[in-house]
């Protein structure tokens, strides 16, 4: 199976680069690639709806229009379209940005090509959240960070309107689970765990995993 791809950076020898690493690799066909968000945007407004990129990689620091606001536009417009960002540095902030506008993932750029390729294949295939070491790490430190205190936290309940089912896949999406492992678990298929989550996605008013993660570990909603 080949995934389409495209990779959105202002740099010339960072996007020959990230074409070199995709020919390394089978399974990767690169669709476009983009000097700058504005371009981006572009592009994807051309494109008829069967030819976009199922994945996006996404350089953050650009000027003008970053890859932060590039992110949340994109999958304003387009939701189907999976964003994993890119970034030499492992900043709080910038991770906390890329997750709330929409990312389902972060590497750094110095990742090698078959790491790129796995992250493509968890995304698309396993509903998972690639995340180099070291983003990982951070992150967890982030969630700890917006967790407050056990004393301090003022937790609120599931929205009604979530079905049982949904509470049951969300709590397992909290413990790290892929879509194949909860449908395994449920013993329903793959893509009905998919149809789940974005449902689940639609009602909570969020784009990711990384931000239901959040939202369940801010209100508590596993924890009792």
């Amino acid at each position: 199976m080949s995934y389409t791809v495209a990779f959105v950076d202002d740099k010339r020898i960072n996007r020959n680069d990230f074409e070199r690493k995709i020919h390394m690799v089978e399974g990767l066909s690169l669709v476009f690639s983009a000097g700058s968000g504005h371009e981006c945007m572009e592009i994807l407004e051309g494109m008829a709806p069967g030819k976009l990129p199922q994945v996006i990689f996404m350089d953050l620091e650009m000027p003008e229009m970053d890859g932060i606001e590039t992110i949340r536009l994109a999958k304003t417009l387009n939701p189907e379209i999976f964003f994993l960002a890119l970034t030499v540095f492992d900043d709080d902030d910038r991770i906390f940005e890329a997750i709330t506008a929409g990312a389902s993932g972060y590497l750094l750029k110095h990742e090698p090509a078959h790491v790129l390729k796995e992250a493509v294949i968890n995304v698309l295939e396993y509903g998972g959240a690639p995340m180099s070491p070291s983003i990982a790490r951070k992150t967890l430190q982030l969630l700890s960070k917006i967790t407050p205190p056990e004393s301090e936290a003022q937790s609120a309940a599931i929205p009604g309107h979530i079905t049982d089912r949904e509470k049951e896949i969300l709590s397992h999406l909290v413990k790290g689970w892929d879509a194949k492992k909860i449908a395994a678990h449920l013993d329903v298929s793959t893509l009905t765990v998919r149809t789940h989550i974005a449902r689940i996605y639609h009602k909570l008013h969020i784009n990711s995993r990384a931000q239901a993660i959040s939202l369940a570990y801010r209100n508590k909603w596993f924890d009792r």
